[in-house]
């Protein structure tokens, strides 16, 4: 890890600012960059700060041009350089995919410790994870990030080199080896973590058994899904102003106003540019997203960039396979209204009730909550009964009066909306999802 021991690790974080050509020649590649020059430094040094560094400064470093080597201009590296040397800097964060070479020549440039971005997020998650599949889902990920910056761990065997004809030299040997031991244990942790996906994909089964539906939470890290979960389970799980402050998926059992109880799922936080290889390490947890009956998304409302952060999400769980801009199943909330002004507060409500719900998707629409204070959650909760009682049928179930483990079960699974005692037993109408339709009809006299 970054720090060592008790000493604070004292941290200088860049951020490039792509030139308009740059940014047009990014577009055309199909990277599309949305935030605003603020947005992006207040990011990184939050990003900085979910590891506890002492940060020294976060500067703007404008780039006409990329060069190859060093990513920045031969100019800058030395302003920066004298930083380095004067603040005293044991770590450098640059907010920006390094490719090994540029990493490699930036350390030998400030004789200083070098991440980018996907690195410092890789940081994060190693802190963060604390089940066994999240660390073997941070351990594969870190694997694969460093499986093309062999090179830099072995650049001290290059003085052994030497002889006429002599071309790779003895480092060369141990790279290849060093290589092929860590595909080795990319194999073993990809099976390790298919095991927790088989593993996973029972525990599935036998809720559908029982059939709750599904909840989950998603959304931009920070956006306070964490919190509103806290709130409407009443769980106590780790919620702070920290970029992905939860790591780990968590569920608890969720009771709905008119009964019925549901699953709530909480999953890991996303962020821009989020690489690709580190959303295929997280499959595993991500697919109680895909499972969920309701996908309650979650958005920062009063960040600057709510919409930008929205359009990534959008992004990432397209690589999964949902569009949540057409999915029937999302509910968007927009969260952190209590830090709004009074008159602020009013106009973000009144923008949520005109914001017209889509007949062609199903979509509803959009919530306004203080995971805080709970102002907007019974609406909330009202919206996902609604939407969960979109595909159930409503049906009258006979019992008899002896049947009370059959009564209780009926009260569980189902919305009771009325009943009726006879002489020959019990009759009640009740509102069930299709998934429960076979199991009612062979346990009971079903109308």
């Amino acid at each position: 890890m970054i720090d060592r021991g008790a000493v604070v690790t004292r941290a200088l974080v860049l951020v490039p600012i792509l030139s308009q050509h740059l940014q047009n020649k990014a577009a055309s590649d199909g990277r599309v960059i949305r935030r605003t020059d603020e947005a992006r430094l207040e990011e990184a040094a939050g990003l900085a700060a979910a590891i506890d560094l002492d940060i020294v400064d976060v500067l703007r470093v404008p780039l006409n041009a990329i060069r190859p080597a060093t990513l920045i201009g031969k100019g800058k590296l030395e302003d920066i350089w004298e930083i380095i040397d004067r603040e005293k800097v044991d770590l450098v964060i640059i907010d920006h995919p390094l490719s090994p070479i540029q990493q490699r020549n930036l350390e030998k440039e400030w004789d200083s410790k070098v991440l980018d971005r996907t690195g410092l997020i890789l940081e994060i998650f190693g802190r963060r994870a604390q089940t066994k599949e999240g660390r073997l889902q941070v351990e594969l990920a870190h694997l694969n990030y460093q499986k093309g910056r062999l090179v830099r761990s072995w650049t001290h065997l290059e003085r052994q080199r030497g002889g006429i004809g002599f071309m790779g030299g003895p480092g060369e040997t141990q790279i290849e080896a060093d290589r092929r031991a860590l595909q080795d244990k990319i194999n073993r942790l990809e099976k390790d973590l298919e095991q927790v996906r088989r593993t996973r994909g029972l525990h599935r089964s036998n809720r559908q058994k029982v059939p709750h539906p599904i909840v989950a939470l998603v959304g931009y890290t920070n956006a306070g899904k964490s919190t509103l979960f806290n709130y409407l389970t009443g769980a106590g799980i780790f919620a702070k102003d920290l970029l992905f402050a939860t790591l780990d998926p968590t569920l608890r059992t969720m009771v709905l106003p008119h009964g019925r109880s549901v699953i709530l799922s909480d999953t890991v936080g996303f962020i821009s540019d989020l690489p690709t290889h580190l959303i295929a390490a997280f499959r595993a947890t991500l697919e109680e997203v895909l499972e969920a009956d309701v996908i309650l998304h979650v958005r920062d409302i009063v960040h600057e960039d709510t919409n930008a952060q929205a359009e990534d999400v959008a992004s990432v769980l397209h690589d999964l396979g949902i569009e949540i801009n057409i999915d029937p199943r999302v509910i968007e909330v927009w969260n952190k209204i209590d830090l709004l002004p009074e008159e602020e507060r009013q106009t973000v409500l009144d923008r949520a009730a005109i914001q017209q719900p889509s007949r062609a998707t199903g979509q509803m629409q959009p919530v306004a909550v203080s995971a805080v204070t709970g102002e907007g959650t019974s609406i909330l909760l009202a919206e996902i009964e609604e939407k969960l009682s979109e595909e159930d049928n409503i049906l009258t179930v006979h019992l008899d009066f002896e049947d009370g483990e059959g009564l209780a079960w009926l009260y569980r699974h189902c919305d009771v909306l009325d009943r009726a005692d006879g002489e020959d037993g019990i009759a009640l109408h009740v509102r069930a999802q299709d998934k429960l339709q076979s199991e009612l009809r062979s346990r009971f006299d079903v109308d």
